[in-house]
């Protein structure tokens, strides 16, 4: 999942990232596009990044504390969402989500130096970056065999140090550089436009309103029955709140059962979405909240100083209507 920065891509990132008061865990080693995402967050110069061999332990650390914050993929264009991240922290953990962040992905097989690409026969990679190129793998490779690894950047480093026969690698060109390889086959992903979604976590805290946030929950039904989940979203619809986001998952508790993942536009600090929340928790079932924090995308900045513009022109409004008030009536 390739990134902005030292490898070049374009990137959408949040404009306003969260601040970092320690280490960040990221999903390792270096080069993934997970610490891309982190350095579009945090930046070059404010981070301190801590790679961690999976997911699971980058949350973990965020969630004990032995680093400030965790960044995570959580969503891809292509093969949709991470559910080693979505599932921990609906059923795990407690992190909220302090920050997002939107990068271009570009994949590249790489091989050991002198390796043809006719030669290829296995390919190492994480297992949603392999499923971004089903097509190529296919046509391009007559379906080699597919090995998992905790990253993309774990798979170059395997392939450099052990360098089995016939083996390549799918990860980023900045992968290549670091461990010696070369690229085989450039921008391999099936789909033009193929970006993936990183979050920051971290506990117990909740960032201010920025005027463009989004905010993400998960709702559980006290029962299953015809209408369930319509009265889940009227409750969206009848306050004119947008969902950027509707996703089932499974409760894990028996076959059948799902909860619902949904990420939404506003702030809990919102009044009107404080009172959704609060008619969906009461009334619904339960409602576990997720985080509220500043949306990624290119118009994100300029809305925001929108909103603070119109904000401090209705202060000052406000500040002259008093102006006017005659307390000497008053006495």
């Amino acid at each position: 999942m390739e990134g902005p920065g030292r490898d070049g891509g374009p990137a959408a990132p949040a404009e306003q990232g969260p601040a970092a008061a320690g280490p960040v865990g990221f999903l390792g080693p270096e080069g993934t596009f997970t610490e891309e995402a982190l350095l579009a967050l945090f930046g070059e110069e404010g981070s301190e990044p801590v790679a961690f061999p999976s997911i699971a332990e980058v949350l973990r650390a965020a969630e004990e504390g032995a680093v400030a914050a965790g960044v995570v993929p959580i969503e891809n264009s292509i093969e949709g969402t991470v559910a080693a991240t979505i599932d921990h922290l609906v059923f795990d953990s407690d992190l909220l989500i302090q920050a997002e962040v939107v990068l271009d992905v570009h994949l590249y097989l790489l091989g050991p130096p002198g390796l043809a690409l006719e030669e290829v026969r296995s390919v190492v990679s994480f297992p949603h970056a392999t499923a971004q190129c089903r097509r190529f793998l296919r046509e391009q490779l007559g379906e080699p065999a597919v090995v998992a690894a905790n990253s993309t950047a774990e798979a170059a480093r395997l392939l450099a140090e052990q360098r089995p026969a016939g083996s390549a690698a799918i990860a980023t060109r900045l992968a290549a550089q670091l461990y010696g390889l070369e690229t085989l086959a450039e921008q391999v992903e099936d789909y033009a436009g193929n970006q993936t979604r990183f979050l920051a976590v971290a506990p117990g805290r909740i960032p201010p309103p920025t005027g463009h946030d989004k905010t993400s929950v998960v709702c559980f039904q006290r029962q299953d029955h015809p209408g369930s989940l319509h009265e889940i979203l009227g409750q969206f619809s009848a306050r004119s709140l947008n969902l950027t986001k509707i996703e089932s998952r499974p409760t894990k508790r028996s076959l059948g059962e799902y909860c619902f993942t949904i990420d939404l536009e506003g702030h809990v600090s919102d009044e009107v979405v404080g009172d959704c929340l609060a008619e969906l928790h009461a009334t619904v079932g339960d409602c576990k909240f997720l985080g509220s924090y500043p949306a990624a995308g290119p118009q994100g900045a300029g809305r925001r100083e929108q909103v603070s513009a119109r904000r401090s022109s209705a202060r000052r409004w406000l500040a002259g209507l008093r102006r006017l008030v005659d307390e000497s009536s008053l006495a």
